[in-house]
């Protein structure tokens, strides 16, 4: 049998080779190099039997239906899986795949830790201070951060991600460590030194927050108003998991006033906007307490070619009559 198998975008270092040498599969790549726009995609997906999408494209019972019956494969190209319509997939037989090595987590826990850097220490500031040609002197006061070592950490979501940055921060700045998660891990806190509290106490005595829980109804504006006033005035949030975690508008508001010191975000909420109200004049690239990166927490070499080889053993091992080894559903 032959699979014909969509792509809706290449990969890195040319690693759709070694599908299009295989026999058993009739490859078609989306020829763009950028998101692919929802009505191609509808149009593209048309009798095919596996659909290798990123967490950019929504997969749904709309995109299923288009493909047609015969579609059995979903395979994403991310850890996460929140833009495919599992409950669809699930109901209509089709296998979802995702890329979870344990590179990817490595890599966003140090973008993550990065993100503390950058805004404890000002580098972003400073860094267009210094380019625009106005640092004439040392000054004691120029610039003035915070230190991570000593401080308290409050991780929410102890997952492979989270405790790669507990384990970090712990072990490298002495920092204490608080956390939240559905079950408490006796392991985790035995290696950290980590005490498990509620999302009230771990925003309360926090000096970093940073969230590592995957997108679900129950996480959808896990932090909003009344979680960001219970924040100190002198902490920071960190954001690289999903956007529509953090109520956007909410948390602008609390910078506007002052209720946190700063945020480090790598992911928005109306993702690729920046903002989700385009006209508000409070805007986040605007501010200079805040530190932005476009969605790249996993962008290594390392990792992308992890990912590479992930996918592709996923729909090789399906096209071979075998479950795929990141099978999630």
């Amino acid at each position: 049998m032959t699979y014909k198998l969509f792509s809706t975008r290449d990969l890195p270092d040319k690693a759709l080779v070694k599908l299009k040498k295989n026999k058993k599969i009739e490859l078609d790549v989306y020829e763009k190099n950028k998101k692919i726009p929802r009505g191609i995609l509808l149009r593209r997906v048309k009798g095919v039997d596996i659909i290798l999408s990123l967490l950019t494209e929504k997969i749904d019972a709309e995109v299923m239906d288009k493909a047609g019956p015969q579609l059995k494969m979903i395979a994403n190209y991310a850890v996460g899986f929140n833009n495919i319509d599992l409950a669809e997939a699930d109901k209509r037989g089709i296998v979802v795949t995702n890329t979870p090595h344990p590179y990817t987590s490595e890599s966003v826990a140090e973008h993550t830790i990065a993100l503390m850097f950058a805004l404890s220490r000002r580098i972003v500031e400073s860094d267009k201070f210094t380019r625009a040609g106005r640092y004439k002197a040392w000054d004691p006061i120029l610039f003035l951060g915070n230190d991570l070592y000593g401080k308290t950490l409050g991780v929410i979501g102890a997952g492979a991600i989270g405790s790669a940055v507990m384990h970090r921060l712990h072990n490298g700045f002495q920092m204490k460590i608080l956390y939240h998660d559905i079950a408490k891990r006796p392991k985790l806190e035995k290696e950290t030194g980590a005490k498990y509290c509620s999302i009230n106490q771990l925003l309360k005595k926090a000096d970093f927050v940073s969230l590592h829980v995957p997108l679900l109804p129950a996480t959808h504006h896990l932090i909003s108003t009344k979680e960001l006033a219970l924040m100190k005035k002198t902490a920071y949030l960190i954001n690289t998991a999903r956007g529509p975690v953090v109520d956007e508008k909410a948390l602008l508001k609390a910078l506007n006033k002052g209720k946190i010191a700063g945020a480090g975000l790598d992911v928005y909420e109306c993702e690729p906007l920046i903002d989700c109200d385009p006209n508000d004049h409070l805007e986040l690239r605007l501010m200079d307490n805040v530190v932005m990166t476009p969605h790249v927490g996993s962008a290594t070499i390392e990792t992308r070619h992890a990912m590479n080889q992930e996918v592709l053993e996923n729909i090789l091992a399906f096209v071979n009559g075998k479950k795929p080894p990141n099978q999630v559903n």
